[in-house]
């Protein structure tokens, strides 16, 4: 996709004159000589990994109670050994599909050893002490092979900590578990920068904008929900504003910080909606005070203009998340404020004009955007 916009640009500028037709195939032939960020041969054999490991795994499982037990246990261990020398051997023979899915396989085979092993041995433990073990040692193994595979197995593998549990525990604060999530991020982070896998860094941004989400839940209140958007916005501010010193960093993971960020910061915002709404009750009745319903909504359209400014003409994901906050934002103070004032008529009216002025603002703020040097945030994107 990028490719053929890019040819098409190079065409443009030729015919304008900006760059000479030698000049445009070069940087064609020199784009097309980089290795492809995505291959359809890598992508098959990553699931060809998975379903033979899953296949080693349901076979010796099902003819577990036959093997004498020492046989169990030097076949695992041999079996993972062989997976992951291989896996070395073939990065060594300038193989990396077939390392990939090599090492995909010694860490697939890990996770099921552990469990077979401990069921084998009656050892003590539970599905989240296992799933910490099994994302440590594929995050070992991502950082000595550089194996962006691996990174995103480890990334599946933190997911799947935060599933079980979420399946257990959804509702309570289960000793340290809970502060390993955030652990997790922060490794796959470090293992996204240090291996060059970029796409894996949504899988880390995912899961903190999740557990921040489920810590506002575990303490639903008002306190709580400030507390969120401020952070999240703070944290916006810290990577957006061009005098502070994250901001440089930040630039280099793409456009994925500034915008997850914001998006907590969006989540708090209404949040603290949803708490302001249910208003207090006095005298056997609901009743909702519109004033700080008002002011919440003008720091919400604050906030959406804020991101706007700051990142908007770098950043696309931050510009429409930003748009889809104001118009919200637009139509939730529309209804609050006439909603119900006027017929329900009138208040389509009303919300149809303020949609159209802020397509209108919208249309404007992109024609600026793009003669100041134009958004490229689609440039980015494969960074992010």
């Amino acid at each position: 996709m990028y490719r053929g916009r890019l040819e098409r640009d190079l065409k443009v500028w030729v015919d304008k004159g900006l760059v000479d037709a030698p000049a445009a195939a070069a940087i064609l032939s020199e784009y097309d000589s980089r290795p492809a960020s995505f291959s359809l041969g890598r992508v098959l054999a990553v699931m060809a990994a998975l379903l033979l490991g899953a296949a080693i795994l349901l076979f010796v499982a099902s003819n577990w109670d036959e093997i004498p037990r020492i046989v169990r246990l030097v076949g695992l261990i041999a079996l993972i050994w062989a997976f992951y020398l291989g896996g070395a051997y073939s990065f060594a023979r300038a193989r990396p599909i077939l390392a990939s899915a090599l090492l995909i396989l010694g860490t697939v085979s890990f996770g099921g050893a552990m469990s077979l092993i401990g069921q084998m041995y009656n050892l003590s433990g539970d599905e989240l002490t296992m799933m910490v073990v099994w994302f440590a040692v594929a995050s070992v193994a991502a950082a000595l092979f550089r194996s962006s595979a691996q990174v995103a197995l480890a990334g599946f593998l933190a997911w799947g900590f935060c599933g079980f549990y979420l399946w257990d525990h959804a509702d309570e604060w289960y000793g340290i578990m809970p502060w390993l999530p955030p652990v997790m991020a922060a490794v796959l982070i470090a293992l996204v920068r240090y291996t060059d896998a970029p796409g894996s860094r949504h899988l880390a941004y995912l899961m903190l904008v999740g557990w921040l989400t489920w810590i506002f839940a575990q303490y639903e209140s008002l306190h709580a929900a400030i507390l969120l958007a401020t952070a999240g916005m703070i944290a916006f501010l810290a990577v957006s504003l061009p005098v502070s010193p994250l901001m440089r960093i930040a630039r280099t993971a793409g456009v994925a910080p500034a915008f997850y960020t914001f998006l907590i910061a969006a989540i708090g915002l209404f949040a603290i909606h949803g708490e302001i709404s249910n208003g207090v009750f006095e005298n056997n009745v609901w009743v909702v005070n519109k004033l700080p319903l008002i002011v919440l909504a003008l720091a919400t359209l604050a906030s959406a203009v804020a991101a706007i400014v700051l990142s908007g003409r770098d950043n696309g994901a931050v510009r429409y998340l930003a748009y889809v906050v104001f118009a919200c934002e637009i139509l939730y103070l529309a209804g609050e404020t006439v909603g119900s004032i006027i017929g329900t008529s009138g208040f389509f009216l009303i919300c149809g004009v303020l949609v159209a002025i802020a397509a209108w603002l919208v249309i404007r703020l992109e024609r600026r955007l793009s003669h100041h040097g134009g958004p490229h945030s689609d440039r980015q994107g494969a960074q992010a």
